[in-house]
């Protein structure tokens, strides 16, 4: 069977447009579906340049023919080239280019060849799901952190406007909330993000290390210096340094750090000679500086200097709807990591996590999580495999004072009332009350209502 005398059959019968032009790029012919692509018939096609399409992928260097003047004739293929394509009615489209050139039998170019297959579906579905992912946070979040609550979308409001300055930023906020993710969004929604991020924990090191591991020192500089040693302020150079803990910095190298902020300068433990750092500065602590400063524990001057931006970081307990997604997103990285297949928490052990105070913030939070991993051999994690002090809801110190009075009320009454009749289930005790679950663990809280005892 002569398979050239079935051709014409073969390319009218693709799905993808098709375009033959010679080498002026004058379009020879089109196949139907090309046809239905673009909206132009094949009359209104054949004899224009290719260029009536607009495309976006095409590189013109002049006019003409022959091999200098299209990008097409310079490289001789093109090879899945995202594009867009203008057709009869002004609306773009996005295709997937594939080219390559003709050649005669002497090996003279003599046209090309294009296809074009339609991807505009695939790209609105990919925007519409990026477009979830940015107002949702899913997948990683916003810069690696979790959270949806207000308190949350308020902070990564504060995070995009302070990055596009260099202004020091002070992240206040108790331990475990994530005061170095907040640092490193900062960073990467920042000018400097493709620059160096350096990370010094001001409380694990003595004063003599620290001022080395800020500042570097020179060979002979003390005892056990057998080279030089570049610090961190020159390792960040260009980037952002993140003084973690800054609070527990020792007087003196107080002194030392407020020189280098106020005149953008280093000297090497050891040595005299200035050296000239451009760095971005962003600061953590637990403490209460302000307090710290009034103890004359903490340089007025400098706390002055590195607090020009605050941001504080929220507690969980004061975004307890963010749970869910972060619980979803410690499983995902567990799944990974452990090889298991946990599929999620039930309803009874999600609702001690939300009954629960979280004393130690998200750290305390994914702790667990590593907890329940270990002791649930796959599928749904339940109350039973828990902390005790969760299941038990052994709240943690403080939560006492967040409690209003836990005195008889008609809300909390017909809560209770709700709860009973559910046998503690959350989910259905707010449908009975006609509300969200989210409603009805805040009135918990609100209450101070404690599930195993109360009920």
């Amino acid at each position: 069977m002569d398979i050239a005398s079935f051709w014409e059959t073969i390319v009218n019968t693709l799905h993808d447009g098709l375009l033959v032009v010679d080498t002026r790029g004058t379009i020879l012919n089109v196949n139907p579906a090309a046809e239905k692509l673009t909206g132009y018939s094949a009359e209104e096609l054949v004899g224009q340049n290719c260029r009536i399409l607009n495309c976006s992928g095409c590189q013109i260097f002049g006019r003409g023919a022959g091999k200098d003047w299209c990008g097409l004739y310079v490289n001789k293929r093109i090879r899945a080239k995202k594009c867009t394509i203008t057709d009869k009615s002004g609306r773009a489209l996005f295709v997937m280019k594939n080219a390559t050139v003709l050649k005669d039998d002497h090996g003279r170019v003599v046209g090309a060849i294009e296809t074009l297959t339609d991807i505009s579906e695939v790209v609105r579905q990919q925007q519409e799901i990026n477009s979830l992912r940015q107002s949702c946070h899913l997948d990683d979040g916003f810069h690696g952190i979790i959270g949806h609550a207000p308190p949350m979308q308020r902070l990564f409001e504060l995070i995009d406007n302070v990055a596009q300055s260099d202004a020091p930023v002070l992240i206040h906020g108790p331990s475990g909330t994530g005061k170095e993710l907040a640092a490193r969004a900062v960073h990467e929604a920042g000018p400097r993000k493709n620059k160096p991020f350096i990370k010094v924990n001001c409380a694990a090191l003595n004063e003599n290390l620290l001022e080395s591991e800020l500042f570097g020192h020179v060979k002979g500089a003390y005892t056990g210096a057998d080279r030089d040693r570049v610090g961190r302020f020159e390792a960040a150079h260009g980037g952002t340094i993140f003084l973690d803990e800054i609070g527990d910095i020792p007087p003196a190298t107080q002194v030392k750090l407020l020189r280098v902020l106020e005149e953008k300068e280093i000297e090497r433990v050891g040595d005299h000679k200035p050296i000239q750092v451009d760095v971005r500065v962003i600061s953590a602590t637990n403490k209460d500086l302000d307090q710290s400063v009034a103890e004359n524990r903490f340089r007025e001057d400098l706390f002055f200097r590195i607090n020009v931006f605050p941001l504080t970081m929220p507690g969980l307990r004061d975004r307890m709807e963010d749970i869910p997604a972060l619980v979803q997103n410690f499983i995902r990285q567990n799944n990974q990591r452990s090889g298991k297949t946990i599929e999620g928490f039930s309803p009874d052990a999600l609702d001690a996590l939300l009954a629960y105070a979280w004393p130690g913030n998200v750290r305390e939070l994914r702790n667990t999580v590593e907890y329940a991993f270990v002791l649930c051999p796959g599928g749904w994690i339940g109350p039973e495999h828990l902390p005790h002090r969760i299941t038990q809801g052994e709240a943690g110190p403080g939560t006492a004072a967040r409690r209003v009075d836990a005195g008889s009320t008609p809300e909390r009454e017909a809560l209770m009332m709700a709860l009973r009749k559910a046998n503690g289930n959350q989910s259905e005790a707010a449908r009975r009350l006609g509300v969200s679950r989210v409603t009805v663990w805040k009135r918990i809280r609100k209450y101070g209502i404690d599930l195993h005892r109360e009920l």
